[in-house]
């Protein structure tokens, strides 16, 4: 599959590689972390936890803490962070993490050997206030969640109205993404996740709220830009959300292409009955490792979780059976809050099966992975 994935990325473009002195290509930072996961997913499933080391259950922005490493007493292997917010040039995302502190939390992880990976969720460009305040103040008013106005991708493409606004805002990522880097100047591997769950409606992005042809362009756009500002530390994923009918073929309707893509997942959580998300997810990650194998790709599921784990033993009896079955190179459960959590806590009654979780031989935490 590697050797395959070379060749793709020879005849389309998706990551230059330089020449060393001795005429041996050099792969970039993107293809280094594409071998790395496809190496440890070999070994196994990364855990990974959005959000992990800013906030949990009973406590906020405490030095070098984790509900993850509080419960089973190792790190995540892969972390997940938000930028929503950082196109308005706000100092906090959407989740009121300071961007400074983020910068700190992902250099840290990164020198702890772990795995990184940004996601976006970009406020309507539409009904947001170009003096940086929201168009309203309920939300979802002028959010990633606003779907009020159908024509708002249309609007930031060239020749819409908001594209300026928009050039803006995508500068704005770059900035930001810049700062990402290690004390001798290394650039950070990043997985980078913009755009995802489209095959949904509940975003500005939405299967509803654009065209296909009007959605790859906005993949297009973001990733030009980024690529033309000379960041090749990323490696691009695309997950729509888990769905009945998630066949390839649905699948592959907004795909940027094989030349754009590294990373291939799928965004599913559990809202209703156990045996319902379990054979979705069965279904959804059949199609979706049998997609990523012909195409040279890595797969993972990219969102995952139930709201308050209210089936304690959801890791170990509805999680685990599924994903084990599967060569994925990661699971990201959503992030702790004191209102509504997804990863496991210390203090709750699903500690005990977590920890099983964490002890399967199926399963990698950042130990596993240095």
């Amino acid at each position: 599959m590697k050797k395959f994935f070379i060749l793709a990325v020879v005849a389309l473009g998706v990551a230059a590689c330089t020449t060393t002195k001795q005429g041996e290509p050099e792969k970039n930072i993107a293809q280094q972390l594409f071998d790395r996961l496809d190496t440890l997913r070999q070994k196994g499933i990364m855990f990974g936890h959005q959000d992990d080391p800013f906030y949990g259950l009973t406590w906020d922005y405490d030095k070098d803490s984790s509900d993850v490493k509080n419960t089973c007493g190792d790190w995540p292997a892969v972390m997940g962070f938000e930028l929503g917010g950082i196109e308005m040039g706000d100092a906090k995302n959407l989740d009121s993490v300071p961007f400074t502190r983020m910068t700190e939390e992902i250099i840290n992880h990164y020198n702890r050997g772990g795995i990184i990976t940004i996601s976006w969720h970009p406020r309507n460009p539409v009904t947001t206030i170009d003096g940086g305040g929201l168009a309203g103040q309920k939300f979802p008013e002028g959010t990633a969640w606003d779907i009020s106005d159908t024509t708002v991708v249309k609007n930031i493409l060239p020749g819409g109205a908001q594209y300026e606004k928009f050039q803006t805002w995508m500068q704005r990522v770059s900035d930001f993404l810049a700062g990402l880097k290690a004390a001798d100047g290394q650039k950070i591997p990043i997985i980078f996740r913009p755009w995802h769950e489209n095959t949904g409606s509940w975003f500005w992005w939405g299967e509803k709220l654009c065209t296909a042809e009007e959605y790859k362009a906005l993949w297009n756009m973001l990733q030009d830009k980024l690529d033309a500002d000379g960041f090749d530390n990323l490696l691009w994923a695309y997950s729509p959300g888990m769905a009945s009918n998630l066949t390839e073929e649905k699948y592959l309707e907004r795909y940027p292409g094989n030349g754009r893509i590294g990373l291939v997942g799928i965004d599913g959580y559990q809202w209703g009955p156990r045996e319902d998300f379990m054979a979705q997810l069965d279904v959804n990650l059949d199609m979706l490792t049998k997609f990523a194998e012909k195409n040279g790709k890595i797969a993972a599921l990219t969102e995952c979780g139930l709201k308050n784990l209210v089936e304690p033993n959801w890791w170990t009896t509805a999680l685990l059976p599924v994903v084990e079955k599967y060569p994925i190179s990661y699971l990201l459960v959503w992030r702790n809050y004191k209102e509504e959590w997804f990863g496991p806590s210390p203090s709750k009654p699903d500690a005990e099966f977590f920890n099983e979780f964490y002890h399967s031989e199926k399963t990698l935490f950042l130990e596993n992975i240095k």
